[in-house]
């Protein structure tokens, strides 16, 4: 059901909130990312598994 916004409710409304929100995520899922990469390619040797049946290792 539908209804039009009062002047009220449509001044309550932050929509910076949600894409603040979304750039911090996005950028701690960046930099867990690089960490985990980083760690992995300094490594000696290593084995990784990924989901599909993708597996690599190096030595």
């Amino acid at each position: 059901m539908k209804r039009e916004l009062t002047q009220e409710e449509l001044r309550s409304i932050n929509p910076g909130e949600a894409i603040t929100l979304t750039a911090v995520m996005a950028i701690l899922a960046i930099a867990v990312m690089a960490v985990v990469v980083y760690r992995m390619f300094k490594s000696d040797k290593g084995m990784m598994k990924l989901p599909g049946g993708y597996q690599f290792s190096w030595n």
